[in-house]
C-alpha cells in the first residue's frame, strides 16, 4: 500500500508531503492546477522515463519519493532480498532524483538502482489506468493480454512462447539437416581429418610446457655440465675455493673470539655461510650426475616439436592452444553429427511440438473459462453504466496454426443496444460507450489483479449524471478491498472518497504553484459544491454537496 509520497520542484509542484491510507481516495482541482501531477511524479519514482523540462524553473533538480508498506507481500519482500535491497521492518522507499539536464539517479531503500528495478518493484505495488486506455482496447494484442491477466495465466503465456520458440528452433534444425546435408558433410570430413592429425600427437598437446622445457635442457646439456663443474671448483675444489677461505676466515675469527665472545653471533653467521656453500656443492654434484648426453631423445622431441609447431601453422594458432582446439574441432564434430541424423530431429521436432500443444490446450482451457468469467461480468457492469441492454463478448477464434501467443486469437465484442449482434469494439462502440467498456474491464482486471494499490487517471471522462453515481458506486466497492486513488471531475464520483485531496494553483512572484491538501468534512462540501455549481456557489448547492456526502 502506498503510504506516503513526496515531491521536491518537479513541474508546477514547489513542495508536497502527502499521506496515504486504505480505500478510496479521490483528487479534484480547477482544470489546469495539475490533478495528473501526482500521478505523473508516482510514475517517475516507480521507473518512467523522465527529462530535464520536469525540473521546475530555478530549481536545480527534481525529487520524487515513495513509501509503500509491503508487509503483505511476501513475494515482493523475497525480490528485495534477492537483488540486495534490504526491507526496512514492513517498508519499501523508491526514490528518483532528476537533474536539469535529464539525467536521473534511482534508489531503493537508499541503495543505487537501475530503472528496470524500479519498474520490477512497481509490478508488485500498483497498478496506474489512464484517461486514455481505452485507445488501447481496440488492438488485438492488448485484448489477449487483458484476457490473460484476468484468468491469472501470465505464467502459462510465458511457458507457451517459451515451448513454441523451442519448437521452431528444433524445426529450423532439421530444415537446415535437410537443406545443407552436403556442406555439413564436407565439414565434418574436414573436422574428422583434423582431429585425427590432433590426436596422432597423443599427450603432447596437453604436455606442451614440459616437453618444451626438456627439450631445452638436452639441446644445452654441455653447456649445463661445464657451469656445473665450473661452480664446484669455484665453490670447493679451486685453489682460492670459497669453502676454503671460509675455513681460514673461520680460523681466524675462533682466535679472535677467545679474546672477545661478543664475536660468537659473527661466527654462527660463517658457520651457517659454510654449511650453505657445503649444500650447494652437494645439490651441483648431484644436478651434473643427472645430466648426460642423450641424442636419441633430443632428436625424438625435435620431431615432437616440429609435428606440433606444424599443426600448430597450419590452423593458426600457438602450439600450446592445440589442446584447447582438439576438445573445440570435437564438440562441433559431435554437434554437426547429431544436427545431421534426420531421424533424431524429426523425432526431437515431433516432442518439442507436442510440448507446444500440451501447454497451449492448458492456456486455451483457462481462456475460455476466463472468456465466459469476463463477459458475464463486464456486462452486467456494463448494464449498471447505462448501456442497459448491451452485451459484451470475448470471442476465441483458432489460430489455424500454432503462434507464439498459443492456438487462439481473443476478439473483444459488443453490442451497445438490445437486438444488436455484436461486433468488433472498433465498429461498433462510440467514444463515450468505449470508454465506459473499458472503466468496466479496468475495474474487473483489478478485482483480480495481485497489486494492492489501484490508480485511476481521469478514466470518467466523458460521463456524467446517473453513469457518474454508478462509476463512484463502483470504485467505492473496490476501494472496499484495495488502496483506489481516483483523479476525478465528477462530484458523483468524488462525494465516494473515504478521503478526499484537493489540488490548488497559486501564482507568487511570477511562478505558478500548485499545492495538494487533505479536505476535512467542511472543506469537501465546498469542494464539492464548487464542482457542482462552478464559480457562482449558493446555500442550495452546498446542501447539495452535503447531501452526496452523507447518501
Amino acid at each position: 500500500m502506498l503510504s506516503h509520497l513526496s515531491i521536491r520542484n518537479y513541474l508546477l509542484v514547489d513542495a508536497v508531503d502527502l499521506d496515504f491510507a486504505p480505500g478510496l481516495t479521490v483528487l479534484t482541482g480547477e482544470t489546469g492546477a495539475g490533478k495528473s501531477i501526482l500521478v505523473d511524479a508516482l510514475a517517475l519514482a516507480l521507473g518512467d522515463r523522465a527529462e530535464g523540462g520536469v525540473v521546475r524553473p530555478g530549481s536545480a533538480r527534481a525529487e520524487i519519493a515513495a513509501a509503500f508498506a509491503i508487509d503483505r507481500l511476501p513475494r515482493l519482500r523475497e525480490w528485495l532480498d534477492e537483488a540486495g535491497f534490504a526491507a526496512d521492518e514492513g517498508s519499501l522507499l523508491l526514490r528518483r532524483v532528476i537533474d536539469a539536464g535529464g539525467r536521473s539517479r534511482a534508489f531503493i531503500n537508499g541503495s543505487a538502482a537501475t530503472l528496470a528495478q524500479l519498474k520490477e518493484a512497481a509490478d508488485f505495488l500498483l497498478d496506474i489506468h489512464g484517461q486514455h486506455a481505452h485507445h488501447a482496447l481496440l488492438r488485438p494484442h492488448v485484448q489477449r493480454e487483458i484476457l490473460d491477466a484476468y484468468a491469472e495465466a501470465q505464467p502459462l503465456v510465458a511457458e507457451v512462447s517459451d515451448a513454441w520458440h523451442a519448437w521452431q528452433a528444433s524445426r529450423q534444425r532439421r530444415l537446415d539437416a535437410e537443406n545443407h546435408g552436403q556442406a555439413r558433410q564436407i565439414e565434418c570430413e574436414g573436422l574428422g581429418l583434423a582431429i585425427e592429425e590432433l590426436r596422432a600427437l597423443g599427450d603432447d598437446v596437453a604436455h606442451w610446457d614440459d616437453i618444451q622445457s626438456e627439450h631445452a635442457r638436452l639441446a644445452h646439456v654441455t653447456t649445463l655440465l661445464e657451469g656445473s663443474q665450473t661452480l664446484i671448483e669455484a665453490l670447493d675444489e679451486g685453489d682460492s675455493a670459497v669453502s676454503s677461505q671460509l675455513g681460514a676466515a673461520r680460523a681466524r675469527l675462533a682466535t679472535m673470539q677467545a679474546v672477545d665472545d661478543s664475536l660468537k653471533e659473527v661466527a654462527g653467521l660463517l658457520e651457517a655461510a659454510n654449511a650453505d656453500v657445503a649444500e650447494a656443492v652437494h645439490a651441483l654434484r648431484r644436478y651434473a650426475g643427472h645430466l648426460g648426453l642423450d641424442p636419441e631423445r633430443l632428436s625424438e622431441l625435435d620431431r615432437r616439436l616440429a609435428a606440433m609447431h606444424r599443426l600448430a601453422r597450419k590452423h593458426r594458432v600457438s602450439p600450446d592452444a592445440l589442446v584447447d582446439l582438439l576438445e573445440q574441432f570435437s564438440a562441433r564434430l559431435a554437434a554437426l553429427s547429431a544436427s545431421d541424423d534426420l531421424d533424431a530431429l524429426q523425432v526431437a521436432e515431433a516432442a518439442a511440438l507436442a510440448r507446444y500443444h500440451e501447454g497451449a490446450k492448458q492456456l486455451g482451457a483457462r481462456r475460455r473459462k476466463a472468456a465466459t468469467a469476463l463477459s458475464k461480468h463486464v456486462t452486467a457492469a456494463m448494464h449498471e453504466l447505462a448501456l442497459a441492454g448491451g452485451h459484451f463478448d470475448v470471442r476465441l477464434d483458432p489460430t489455424g496454426a500454432p503462434r507464439a501467443h498459443g492456438l487462439e486469437d481473443v476478439d473483444f465484442r459488443v453490442a451497445s443496444h438490445p437486438g444488436l449482434a455484436p461486433g468488433p469494439l472498433v465498429k461498433v462502440a462510440s467514444g463515450g460507450e468505449l470508454s465506459r467498456i473499458s472503466l468496466a474491464i479496468q475495474t474487473e482486471l483489478s478485482g483480480v489483479a495481485g497489486v494492492p494499490t489501484l490508480i485511476f487517471d481521469e478514466v470518467d471522462v466523458g460521463i456524467g449524471g446517473g453513469v457518474a453515481e454508478a462509476v463512484g458506486r463502483r470504485l467505492a466497492r473496490l476501494g472496499e478491498t484495495r488502496q483506489v486513488l481516483v483523479i476525478t471531475h465528477l462530484p458523483q464520483v468524488a462525494a465516494r472518497g473515504a478521503h478526499h485531496l484537493r489540488v490548488a494553483k497559486q501564482t507568487e512572484g511570477g511562478l505558478v504553484t500548485s499545492s495538494i491538501a487533505l479536505l476535512d468534512a467542511e472543506a469537501r462540501v465546498e469542494e464539492l459544491a464548487r464542482m457542482l455549481g462552478g464559480m457562482k456557489i449558493t446555500p442550495t448547492t452546498r446542501q447539495h454537496a452535503a447531501e452526496m456526502l452523507s447518501s
